[in-house]
């Protein structure tokens, strides 16, 4: 009775086991090739095959790594897998899962580390340098790009400055055509403040003469009072127009707050920006001369009777 019990037991487990092979055998089969590593990636290594080509081998923690010595191999090391390194020759023993070789063991003599080792060393200045000078390149490409950039930002600002000029050289020809034909009036009174460097802020010491000019107007018939402002050539032409277009400004809101003069009866202010000048801005008495607003009282000659 015993002995069928063990007869029985072991039928069963052989059944088992073929049923095992049968399930896994068309995902599962043993491998065993022979090459030079090509190169390492994580816990995979590519193995340079004469047969097969590139095979890519899976390297896993139960993996045995082993240096071989000797005709008939026997004396074995267990060695880590640091020691799996590219042009290192080895047999790799393993099971083909799903297409891919996960390795169970491989094997390589201790000779051939030795000059996979010298490879490398020797290959480690090249490589250094190679990564050095694809450095350089970068940073000679990023200093190009930088450059470029710079250009591009310089070129649009010229473009803007340019721009701005043809529009204030625009702005001056129509201020000139506006005030600067003065056939049909006659000129009743003309006062000229003078401003400081830089400065658009009325000088209160012409603010009497303004006043005066004011009353004056008020007693001619049809009058009308014109303001131009104008700047020395020192700096951008932007900014000349700017200052001049803000004296005037003033100077126009003043006459208007203080001197009583109502806006029907005075020109819009004329920005002159650096035309007329009338002393050379070689000198700073010239220079102060040519930063000014000229306020005139106009009255037409038709009106007038001249």
């Amino acid at each position: 009775m015993k002995h069928s019990k063990i007869v029985g037991n072991t039928l069963v487990a052989t059944l088992s086991l073929a049923l095992l092979l049968l399930f896994c055998g068309s995902a599962v089969a043993q491998t065993q090739i022979q090459g030079v590593i090509d190169g390492r990636s994580g816990a995979t290594m590519t193995v340079k095959t004469a047969d097969a080509g590139n095979v890519v081998v899976l390297l896993t923690s139960t993996t045995q790594v082993e240096e071989v010595e000797g005709g008939l191999k026997m004396r074995k090391k267990q060695m880590g897998m640091t020691a799996l390194i590219p042009g290192l020759p080895v047999q790799v023993k393993g099971s083909t899962v799903n297409n891919q070789l996960v390795a169970e063991e491989v094997k390589f003599k201790g000779s051939d580390l030795k000059t996979a080792q010298d490879m490398q060393a020797g290959m480690a200045p090249v490589i250094a340098q190679e990564q050095a000078q694809q450095q350089k390149l970068a940073e000679q490409q990023a200093q190009i790009q930088q450059q470029q950039a710079a250009l591009t930002a310089e070129q649009q600002k010229q473009a803007a400055d340019e721009a701005k000029i043809a529009a204030n050289k625009a702005a001056v020809a129509d201020a000139n055509k506006r005030f600067g034909e003065l056939g049909e009036y006659n000129i009743m009174g003309e006062v000229e403040v003078l401003f400081a460097n830089g400065k658009v802020t009325l000088d209160p010491q012409y603010k009497p003469q303004l006043l005066e000019l004011c009353q004056k107007a008020k007693t001619i018939t049809g009058y009308v009072i014109q303001v131009k402002g104008y700047a020395s050539s020192v700096g951008s032409a932007a900014m000349n127009q700017k200052l001049s277009t803000e004296r005037a400004d003033n100077v126009t809101n003043f006459l208007e707050q203080q001197g009583g003069i109502p806006l029907t009866n005075m020109l819009a202010p004329g920005a002159m920006g650096t035309s007329k000048q009338v002393a050379p801005d070689t000198t700073k008495e010239g220079q102060a001369e040519n930063r000014r607003v000229v306020v005139r009282i106009l009255q037409n000659k038709g009106i007038a009777g001249t």
